[in-house]
């Protein structure tokens, strides 16, 4: 089980996130390839890994989350979206890896330490579209205001905030919506979805000790109307259960379970399979 040393910061997620990509990129069904990933994640991604009493299903999510947020990012540049807005970027390897249109511009956001280890690693790669780095802590939303009020509005834009909003507050989600919603430039964000099935799940004593600093703590009434509410209306919705499915690659679950589900009502399946996902919000 990892310990609080294991995630000290909310940076170390990303070396977390990195390693399980590279895992998925060296096996022969790999769903797809990360060349960067096993460089960039380091000794510290697989320590943290490999002290995760979860690692199994923690490594499954990320792994499909990749493939569901690639179809939604190819399937937004195709309807004409010009501008990529990473926020909290990670050690996120998509300008490399996919096949972006060369016009295209992606900015990535991440503490600065985070941004300049990543241009370190990552100095003789060149990637498949314009991109650019920004080292910038998010948390500090005058700075974050004064960024994206330097954006400029002719380039339609779409937010990425992978792995980001279930660390914050409802407040702050709030606040960044708002902040997102005022930048006339962003006309779609691509964020988490979890219901209220999986709050247990995210917010228990046992997930609680293995994030260490980095706890869970976005855990709102109703996600949806959360959202709507700071002005960002639902626009497609891809669940990792049923995208999971379709890729073969089924969540790995323990042969009792697997028992238990083979029992279980198709209506109560069907609602495992949407417990969490990715939503493609625009402006309400």
């Amino acid at each position: 089980m990892a310990n609080s040393s294991s995630i000290s910061e909310i940076s170390d997620t990303a070396f977390w996130v990195s390693r399980y990509r590279a895992e998925e990129s060296q096996r022969k069904d790999a769903l797809f390839k990360d060349p960067l990933a096993l460089q960039l994640s380091g000794e510290k991604g697989k320590r943290i890994a490999q002290q995760a009493s979860d690692s199994k299903y923690a490594g499954w999510t990320v792994v499909i989350r990749t493939c569901v947020i690639d179809k939604m990012i190819l399937d937004m540049t195709e309807r004409g979206v010009q501008q990529v807005l990473n926020l909290g970027a990670g050690l996120d390897t998509r300008p490399y890896r996919m096949t972006l249109p060369e016009s295209l511009q992606w900015i990535e956001v991440d503490h600065p330490h985070v941004i300049q280890y990543k241009k370190q690693v990552l100095d003789s790669e060149v990637p498949t579209c314009q991109l650019q780095r920004v080292g910038l802590d998010l948390a500090d939303r005058a700075a974050r205001k004064a960024f994206l009020s330097d954006l400029g509005s002719n380039k339609r834009t779409l937010v990425l905030t992978e792995g980001v909003i279930p660390y914050l507050t409802e407040s702050q989600v709030s606040e960044l919506a708002e902040d997102l919603i005022s930048c006339k430039a962003v006309e779609s964000w691509v964020a988490e979805y979890h219901s209220k099935q999986m709050y247990g799940h995210l917010n228990n004593v046992k997930k609680t000790k293995q994030m260490g600093q980095s706890p869970f703590q976005f855990f709102p009434e109703d996600w949806y109307s959360f959202f709507e509410d700071c002005g960002w209306k639902e626009r497609e919705t891809i669940f990792l259960g049923e995208a999971a499915k379709d890729l073969g690659r089924p969540f790995p679950l323990p042969f009792w379970a697997k028992a238990l589900h083979a029992l279980m009502p198709k209506q109560e399946l069907e609602k495992l399979q949407k417990m969490s996902g990715f939503v493609v919000f625009q402006r309400g």
